[in-house]
């Protein structure tokens, strides 16, 4: 099974990303190739795996770099800890993810 129902701001955020990759090239970092698959993955909707969303959710231990640093509040597309939180559907993503994966192993 795979599920693309997670919500329209987790794309909206991916996208956030890869514009900003598409804008500022490498001043963008933070992500490795797996975290900019799965900003590509939600950016288009695409559907994802139960492993997938698992990951998504452990991804809640990076929740305290989420938040733009002082000395990036101006170009955050330098952020690490922001653009990694961002590509990987931000807190809604992850909210997204946590609950998603409650119900999937009710079943």
């Amino acid at each position: 099974d795979s599920y693309n129902d997670y919500p329209e701001s987790v794309k909206n955020n991916a996208k956030k990303v890869l514009k900003w990759r598409e804008k500022y090239g490498d001043e963008v970092k933070g992500m490795t190739r797996v975290g900019w698959t799965r900003a590509n993955q939600l950016a288009k909707g695409e559907n994802i795996s139960r492993d997938t969303i698992a990951r998504m959710a452990s991804f809640m231990r990076h929740k305290k770099n989420a938040e733009v640093s002082a000395e990036n509040k101006s170009t955050p597309w330098k952020d690490r800890g922001r653009v990694a939180w961002l590509g990987w559907g931000g807190t809604s993503g992850i909210n997204w993810a946590i609950n998603k994966l409650k119900t999937i192993d009710k079943k």
